[in-house]
């Protein structure tokens, strides 16, 4: 094995007989890509080394974001960042090799700035801007493009990493308060759809919508009105964190200013288990009864009590 130190862009070549270690990307057609790839953009599918899924991504024509011209730009790429724990934290040694093709050996290109580079949730990436000059790529003496195809390697060895444990930590509401959150439907004689939902609100933070099954749901269809508290946002909440809240929902009598109430429901939500509620709130007898005041002037009045108690965190 040979090595060669280049001064432009700190980048390194040293050569090897034997292939990549973890993937290998052959790109055929290669003069097409930039036609094929409307932001003359690649990206690989996903392939796994050192314990977590990696792809490639290439811009065959360089980086326009990063004002790359004349280059190719290649970076890899964390895959499946969604599926770790908070602060994750993983370092990479990232190598790239390509074919030549005439030779049977392979340039592989290291730069020491990104030696160990550190990836976390702000940067789930690492490459190089200009890892070769297309005239150099295209140069028929150098083997890396024969009949328009050419081959990548990519070889990524995680060094270090720091990963949340199974642990949790649960972090209690301080002087939690009661947030009332009144929803006016009107024309409700006319609802046709299975469900309907309010407008998002927030508590404590945290974005929450009531849904409402004129109807019913489940079970209780045809029978009685059902109502479930949605948080809003649960996608965006990391799959082991959960919000405690208990909640209690009330029908207005427009008429003789009482309620037809819940019992307070106490429970946690996450983004696997967003909604919660009851399914059998009230019959729809009892509801379409004009002396209890439920519907007045074909408005029915819910009302939504909220208090977040604590939200738990994976360590």
């Amino acid at each position: 094995m040979g090595s060669l130190n280049l001064d432009q862009g700190g980048i390194s070549r040293s050569y090897s007989v034997s292939p990549a270690t973890h993937y290998t990307l052959k790109l055929e057609s290669f003069s097409m890509l930039k036609e094929l790839t409307g932001d003359h953009r690649f990206e690989s599918d996903e392939f796994e080394a050192g314990g977590y899924k990696w792809k490639l991504v290439i811009f065959p024509y360089g980086n326009k974001k990063k004002n790359v011209e004349g280059h190719i730009s290649i970076y890899l790429q964390m895959a499946r960042t969604d599926s770790l724990q908070p602060d994750w934290e993983v370092y990479v040694d990232f190598r790239v090799c390509l074919l030549d093709q005439e030779k049977g050996t392979y340039v592989v290109f290291q730069d020491d700035k990104i030696m160990q580079k550190c990836l976390h949730g702000a940067a789930p990436d690492v490459g190089f801007d200009k890892l070769i000059s297309l005239k150099e790529l295209a140069d028929a003496s150098n083997g890396y493009v024969i009949n328009d195809t050419c081959v990548f390697g990519v070889e990524v060895f995680v060094r270090k990493e720091r990963r949340a444990g199974n642990g949790r930590s649960i972090s209690m509401t301080k002087n939690a308060a009661m947030y009332t959150h009144v929803w006016k439907i009107e024309n409700f004689s006319k609802l046709k759809d299975e469900y309907y939902c309010s407008k998002p609100f927030t508590a404590e933070n945290q974005r929450w919508k009531i849904d409402i099954y004129p109807e019913g749901d489940g079970a209780s269809k045809g029978t009685h009105l059902a109502l479930n508290l949605t948080l809003a946002d649960a996608e965006k909440l990391h799959p082991r964190s959960q919000i405690l809240t208990k909640f209690t929902f009330r029908i207005v009598d427009q008429m003789h200013h009482m309620h037809h109430c819940s019992f307070p429901g106490t429970t946690w939500f996450s983004a696997s288990q967003k909604s919660w509620g009851w399914p059998s709130f009230i019959t729809l007898a009892t509801l379409n009864e004009a002396d209890k005041g439920f519907l007045l002037n074909n408005t029915c009045i819910v009302e939504a009590d909220i208090i977040v108690i604590a939200i738990a965190k994976a360590l």
